[in-house]
């Protein structure tokens, strides 16, 4: 990691993505200085805490567009408030740090919906995201300011309000020698491409479809909740591939599109799978020749998109993976086979360990915010301009 020049503060970072396993906390030592060319960052701790089971599974079924009022949306946004302060004020207690030397929270929120692509509503056109997890409540609760709902501001000027995290991945991977993609496979995967000696307008990103969203569907149905992902690939390795499943998943249009673009539940949900299931049921496959195949699509899309997408625009040298997926061992070797010109290694072996990754991100954006800087990139999110994200909740006094 880089040397901190100047004065540093601490912030914590909150992430809780699509697949709602828990919620990723990054203390993270920031000096001050002037947004990508002069600020510099270090992990100093991480945790992973889990939700509990009732939030979480009211989480999914919201996200997954399930029937609800305004009341149960109301209730649950403030309900993971609290939720997301305990897990600060716990991790505080694991970090041994007092939330007196917190200066700042960067709480990216739960998505519950996410249309990055506006379309006819009311006599419109209209785009909207919604991350719930109150942060006044955060801000109370824990007496730390706290910034959040960061997608909104980008939205508003334009931009499809994801993906965020290529700021971040700029000022982490940007490199004067090579050209490098930073790869995060979450629920969604979603790549960030830095060329050689990239300036931020040459930087550019997007989600390449499904990641681990699918393949956890997966293992839960067949297991009947009792496994929630597959650890080690132990059901994939077991598995062979299904040409006619892996062909039809890999003929969706999304696929096809160009950046900027963004995925969810909302493409790759429980429809994606229950579609994918009655595939299964008319051709009588195996549970884990079905994990298998959804694994490889993952991988290949990604090869898909780096070759399609990437490789006309950059010459790239590195690609970095993060998140779930960069601890499949299939999909790890599936991408190795695919892409042998390119060296492939885990964000750890830059120091940020990839569960850490987007929650330290978020830290430093939360950052930005304070510091009045723009943090999005429109080369990656299609915004018409610069804007300077989230909004900021200030602890009562004390």
């Amino acid at each position: 990691m880089k040397k901190l020049h100047g004065r540093a503060r601490l912030v914590l970072g909150l992430m809780s993505g699509t697949s709602a396993d828990g919620i990723d906390v990054a203390l993270v030592r920031i000096a001050q200085g002037a947004g990508t060319d002069s600020s510099r960052a270090r992990l100093e701790n991480f945790a992973t805490m889990k939700l509990p089971r009732d939030v979480r599974a009211a989480v999914l079924r919201l996200a997954e567009g399930a029937q609800t009022t305004t009341q149960e949306l109301s209730q649950l946004n403030v309900r993971l408030g609290q939720v997301f302060a305990q897990t600060v004020l716990a991790a505080c207690r694991k970090f041994r740090v007092s939330p007196r030397q917190i200066a700042l929270i960067g709480s990216h929120g739960q998505t519950v919906y996410h249309q990055g692509v506006p379309s006819r509503f009311l006599g419109t056109r209209v785009g909207s995201t919604l991350q719930i997890g109150e942060p006044a409540v955060i801000a109370a609760a824990t007496g730390i300011t706290t910034v959040a709902d960061f997608r909104p501001a980008d939205m508003a000027v334009g931009g499809q309000g994801a993906p965020l995290v290529p700021w971040a991945d700029y000022m982490l991977y940007r490199d004067s020698r090579r050209g490098r993609v930073a790869l995060n496979i979450g629920g969604i995967a979603n790549m960030t491409v830095i060329p050689r000696a990239a300036r931020p307008e040459q930087v550019f990103a997007f989600d390449t479809g499904p990641g681990n969203m699918v393949v956890d569907g997966m293992v839960r149905h067949f297991t009947r909740g009792q496994q929630h992902y597959d650890r080690d690939a132990q059901m994939s390795q077991r598995g062979r591939l299904l040409p006619a499943l892996a062909d039809k998943l890999l003929a969706d249009p999304y696929f096809r599109l160009r950046p900027p673009k963004t995925a969810g539940r909302e493409q790759y949900g429980a429809a994606y799978l229950k579609h994918i299931l009655a595939w299964a049921a008319t051709h009588h496959a195996r549970p884990e020749d079905l994990v298998r195949t959804a694994t490889l699509v993952t991988a290949l899309s990604v090869v898909d998109a780096i070759h399609r997408l990437v490789m006309p625009r950059a010459r790239i040298q590195q690609l970095i993976v993060s998140g779930g997926g960069a601890r499949n061992p299939l999909m790890m070797t599936q991408l190795a086979a695919a892409l042998p010109q390119i060296e492939i290694l885990t964000s750890d072996a830059l120091g940020v360990p990839g569960d850490a990754k987007e929650a330290f991100e978020f830290a430093l954006l939360a950052n930005e915010t304070m510091n009045g800087r723009p943090a999005n990139l429109p080369t990656a999110t299609g915004a018409n301009r610069a804007a300077i994200l989230g909004k900021v909740c200030y602890p009562p006094p004390r």
